[in-house]
């Protein structure tokens, strides 16, 4: 596999995983990077991609709406939506790439890890932002990133919230199934019946 095939796959896994957790923060991507190794040859432009889009992920993700037909970033899969993240940060971001290049990568990326759709999808969409650059019709301001916070602080949770799904969820072995457990919950108790019964 080329080397540069690799590291957009990489990067491709890494901002889906902040993706899912909802964590865009240094913490994450160093967390993804201590438990995923990455050869030595494609760290340094996998790194560079990653970190790019974190940094303009505001911009980039705008784009990517105003050339999708109505689909908001939000509604789109999220392999789709980080592949053409990557896509577009090096169509706009890295000169020493022919667009077109990155477009097909990106596509052949989406036909490997996204569904039967996502290759044309892709294609639609990065193919529209090409055009539109070449014409020299982009607003795109390279001065202007998005702060990426070095941890994204977490919610507590309450002893009293644990207590209760504790009492909530109980889990218990199946017999003679090793391995095998049965979720079981809590039922409360019904209501008394009022009603008069002749």
């Amino acid at each position: 596999m080329k080397i540069r095939r690799k590291s957009r796959e990489l990067a491709l896994q890494a901002l889906f995983y902040m993706d899912v957790r909802q964590n865009v923060s240094t913490e994450a991507f160093e967390l993804f990077c201590t438990c995923f190794s990455q050869p030595d040859k494609s760290h340094d432009f996998f790194s560079r991609l990653t970190k790019g889009v974190m940094r303009y992920r505001s911009q980039i993700d705008n784009i990517i709406e105003r050339f999708s037909s109505n689909w908001k970033i939000s509604r789109m899969g999220c392999v789709d939506r980080n592949i053409m993240r990557v896509a577009v940060y090096e169509v706009i971001l890295c000169e020493d790439i022919p667009a077109k290049v990155s477009i097909n990568e990106a596509i052949e990326i989406g036909k490997k890890f996204g569904t039967d759709e996502s290759g044309a999808f892709i294609n639609g969409i990065l193919d529209s932002v090409r055009l539109t650059l070449e014409e020299d019709a982009l607003d795109f301001d390279a001065g202007s990133a998005d702060e990426v916070p070095l941890r994204i602080p977490s919610v507590p949770v309450s002893v009293q919230d644990e207590e209760e799904k504790a009492a909530t969820v109980r889990f218990s072995r199946v017999r003679g199934r090793p391995g095998v457990v049965r979720r079981r919950g809590h039922v409360p108790a019904s209501p008394p019946d009022t009603t008069d019964n002749p």
